[in-house]
């Protein structure tokens, strides 16, 4: 009952092990209009219900210039990616469509990890709110054409960590215009309805139909004072020659607000522009060592991951090449067996060849003793004489063709002896050669694949180096260098996603409807054309170009 704001506070940040705590508080709504849980007051003594429990929402309630020099802690971090996503879902702040999908992409690395394709199948995106719905709203496009082309862009961010995803999601999310920005309704003196945008750089003005591009600014080094008196406000610049501008708000309420968010940024600008506090130097080399020790826990894993696809390829080609001497050892029995069944048969030709030959043999002997019983015979008369020398002609011719045919016979069973020697050498050959694929090692001999560690041991040894946790200055130097090369690479990687994004949005353009454009669409495209592409701290500096004095005038006449 006794709590003030500041225990309520410290209890959430200690519940979630936060140390940044500059940039966060406790909100609440009272009578439609955000307030924050002051720190030096009762809780019961703010304007909130006794009777019935009271919602507070943990928030960021202060941005940083630049979320990746300024949020050391990977909880921070993680904190702010989950509001600005959020914010940019309920269209709190404008997102172009290219960079919706983009945002998108680093908001599923950061949940699903590397893509896989065998388990991120269409349709896995399916139950995601990944864009706002006046993107998806804007084109003639099916859930399974932008989870396509968020898929594609998912496939691209491979390696990185979550904290790495979740910061590369942040460093885009800041540049939109409405990032950080706190708006609220005043009138100047002559009572022109304008928008007042607070932030970490300074007081904007805006048209009231124009949240993206202020009218004027005033970073917060130009300001020397902020009052209020009632539901006026006043602004003394830091030049005390230049004289006062006043606003005012709907309600006193509202002007408080205005100053509780002024007060925190100006503190936070301030703070950015000096030397970092002992509690900030720790956190931030505990960062960085943990930044290293991480680095090198994922190099440990990527080489181990490695070898295990190393592994396993060689484990692949080992059983296509045990498949194919099984082929080949197949291949040698059939060519064995045929080889066996071809000289069988030769054989079994040559051995009836051969018997054909000697039985021709022997009718040519038995027709030559024909032939000599003939010429032997007494042939008394002429015409039994020439009867006789006919049929002695015709039986020399019939012995000559025998003989002829026994001589081919002969050559033909010396032939088939030849081609059964060969068949028999060939049997050999491919005996042999079934014997060496039968007896060849089927696994050549491989470096043993070290077994991944247990993970209770603290320390691992790294090509026989043994390493520990314990960062020394020169572990430190060499993170120096490689954050300095992440800088280097980042910006060659800018250059590649910016046409990528010009890319993703001359592709779709074709499938938008013009007529369901929203008033910041319109505002964005025609801020484009005009080649309005530069950051949000580039837009800004523009508009302080002018000396404070004639903005401050400039104010007063809107």
């Amino acid at each position: 009952m006794k709590w003030k704001g500041k225990d309520l506070f410290d209890l959430v940040c200690r519940t979630l092990g936060l140390r940044e705590t500059w940039f966060f508080g406790l909100q609440y709504t009272i009578k439609d209009t955000v307030a924050w849980l002051k720190m030096d007051k009762k809780v019961l003594d703010h304007d909130v219900s006794k009777d019935e429990p009271v919602t507070f929402l943990f928030l960021a309630k202060f941005y940083p210039e630049n979320a990746e020099e300024e949020l050391v802690q990977e909880i921070t971090q993680h904190l702010f990616f989950l509001q600005v996503k959020k914010q940019i879902l309920d269209e709190k702040i404008y997102c172009p469509p290219e960079a919706s999908v983009l945002l998108a992409s680093y908001a599923v690395q950061a949940k699903y990890g590397d893509y896989d394709p065998s388990v991120h199948k269409r349709g896995f995106l399916a139950q995601e709110e990944l864009l706002p719905k006046r993107v998806i709203n804007l084109y003639q496009m099916t859930p399974e054409m932008w989870e396509e082309r968020i898929t594609a862009w998912y496939a691209e961010h491979r390696g990185r960590a979550r904290d790495e995803a979740e910061m590369e999601y942040l460093k885009i999310a800041q540049d939109l215009e409405m990032y950080g920005v706190n708006y609220f309704t005043i009138r100047n003196k002559k009572g022109t309805e304008l928008l007042l945008g607070v932030d970490a750089l300074g007081l904007h003005i805006y048209d009231p139909e124009n949240r993206l591009t202020p009218k004027i600014s005033f970073p917060w080094n130009e300001i020397r004072n902020i009052s209020y008196s009632d539901k006026e406000f006043t602004i003394k610049p830091l030049d005390k020659k230049i004289d006062v501008f006043k606003f005012n708000s709907s309600k006193l309420r509202v002007n408080k607000l205005i100053l509780q968010l002024c007060i925190g940024n100006h503190d936070l600008f301030m703070r950015r522009r000096k030397a970092d506090s002992l509690e900030v130097q720790q956190m931030k080399a505990q960062a960085r060592e943990e930044k290293a020790r991480k680095q090198m826990e994922r190099q440990r894993l990527a080489r181990e991951k490695q070898m295990r696809e190393e592994a396993e390829r060689t484990r692949d080609e080992l059983e296509r090449r045990l498949l194919q001497m099984k082929e080949e050892a197949t291949m040698a029995n059939e060519a064995l067996m045929r080889s066996e069944e071809t000289a069988d048969l030769l054989a079994e030709k040559a051995q009836i060849t051969e018997e054909e030959a000697k039985l021709l043999a022997q009718k040519a002997a038995e027709a030559e003793q024909e032939m000599q019983r003939i010429k032997a015979t007494a042939i008394r008369t002429e015409e039994e004489k020439r009867l006789m020398e006919q049929k002695v002609l015709e039986a020399e011719v019939l012995a000559l063709k025998m003989a002829e045919e026994s001589e081919r016979r002969a050559k033909e069973a010396d032939q088939l002896k030849q081609d059964l020697q060969e068949a028999r050498e060939a049997e050999r050959r491919a005996k042999q050669k079934l014997l060496e694929i039968t007896t060849k090692s089927t696994y050549p001999p491989m470096n043993p694949i070290p077994a991944p560690l247990p993970p209770d041991i603290p320390s691992f040894n790294l090509i026989g180096d043994s390493l520990s946790f314990d960062f020394k200055d020169t572990d430190m130097k060499r993170l120096s260098m490689e954050i300095e090369k992440e800088k280097v690479e980042y910006m060659e990687k800018s250059k590649h996603l910016q046409e990528q994004l010009n890319e993703l949005k001359t592709e779709i353009e074709a499938l938008k409807l013009k007529e369901r454009e929203t008033a910041l669409d319109i505002l964005h495209n025609e801020n484009s054309d005009r080649g309005g592409t530069s950051s949000k701290h580039n837009t800004i500096r523009k508009l302080t170009l002018q000396s404070a004095k004639s903005r401050v005038a400039f104010f007063e006449e809107l």
